[in-house]
């Protein structure tokens, strides 16, 4: 994506509104997601490619322009991503990822015939179902491995549900359950290859690219308000150091997977996702201690994002990764991981 191309996805997405009604909501971002494909701009730099910092760029934007746009604006470009890395059929339409792996639910294949194979099972918590055309899913093969496959819904065999998100962040994703009961579907790359490729950490610390983006956003409302006053400014001084030390991990992570792109970027990943939550509830707290109730209850857009945000952040495990994070230290020399 050009530095043009980026300035037309900013432009496009000034207009772009949610609507009020709640069962509005998800065909306005169906539609505007279309849109943003028939532009071509959801043709990102591919992860390692040597451009992955405009990709984070593009992402970022369309968090900060709204958190269930984003989420499946991120879901259908990182599916692109996917299919372009383990040589995919990216058949026209919008695409998600869906790979949630709850215990004690999951989606099995079933079945394998020429050229395809079948599936059958339920998988929770798919954004977007109801405007999406293909999903890549992960299920569960013979001998239990993870495999990616590539469905599209218009099957009879596809069932999308309308229930089992309870949640105000977020609500307008829809995210669902959906089953299947003997759906075709099509493998992409082997089993445990969607797991084990380097795009699924380079994607994973795109997230993080995600959450600043929309930390950038909220920012903004105590950036542009309360200027003379003191206490204010002190929160919009720690908002800034906050931002701008994410801001260098995720160009600093960024530039480590374009120089390794073959390379497992599981530390870097880890690392950056840590930096930016870190930065990213640090926002959330000044600007909540800064502004008060008035916007939570009187700005709309402040508001959704506000409710939006702590649930999306969530796709972090919290002291999960840290001690994943430290575990991959306590394997490397201090001196080589701390030096400057």
């Amino acid at each position: 994506m050009t530095h043009d191309r980026l300035h037309a996805l900013r432009d496009l997405l000034a207009d772009f509104h949610l609507p009020l009604e709640p069962d509005r909501q998800l065909p306005a971002i169906g539609a505007t997601l279309r849109q943003l494909s028939g532009d071509g701009l959801d043709r990102l730099p591919l992860p390692g490619s040597g451009d992955t910092l405009r990709r984070w760029q593009a992402l970022a934007t369309v968090a900060g322009s709204d958190l269930s746009l984003l989420k499946l604006y991120e879901g259908h470009t990182d599916a692109l991503a996917i299919l372009a890395e383990l040589d995919g059929d990216a058949l026209p339409g919008l695409w998600a990822v869906w790979a949630a792996e709850p215990p004690h639910v999951s989606v099995c294949l079933v079945a394998r015939e020429d050229g395809f194979v079948r599936i059958s099972g339920s998988k929770p918590w798919c954004s977007g179902a109801a405007v999406v055309e293909h999903a890549l899913v992960t299920v569960k093969d013979e001998q239990q491995r993870s495999q990616l496959v590539a469905v599209t819904l218009g099957q009879p065999a596809v069932s999308i549900g309308n229930s089992g998100w309870n949640a105000v962040g977020m609500a307008a994703t829809s995210s669902v359950s959906v089953d299947f009961d003997g759906a075709m579907a099509v493998c992409v790359g082997g089993p445990q290859e969607y797991l084990e490729r380097p795009g699924f950490w380079q994607g994973g610390a795109g997230i993080a690219a995600c959450w600043y983006g929309a930390a950038c956003r909220l920012a903004s409302y105590l950036r542009h308000g309360h200027r003379d006053d003191p206490h204010a400014m002190a929160h919009l001084g720690a908002v800034d150091a906050a931002l701008a030390g994410a801001a260098g991990a995720l160009r600093e992570c960024a530039n480590w997977i374009d120089e390794n792109p073959a390379v497992l970027a599981e530390l870097p990943a880890r690392r950056v996702r840590a930096q930016v939550e870190g930065a990213v509830e640090a926002v959330q707290w000044h600007v909540g201690r800064a502004l008060g109730a008035t916007p939570f209850c009187r700005e709309r857009r402040f508001a959704r994002l506000a409710a939006d945000l702590p649930v999306f952040l969530r796709q972090s495990h919290g002291e999960r990764d840290l001690a994943h994070l430290g575990l991959h230290l306590k394997a490397a020399p201090v001196d080589e991981a701390w030096s400057l």
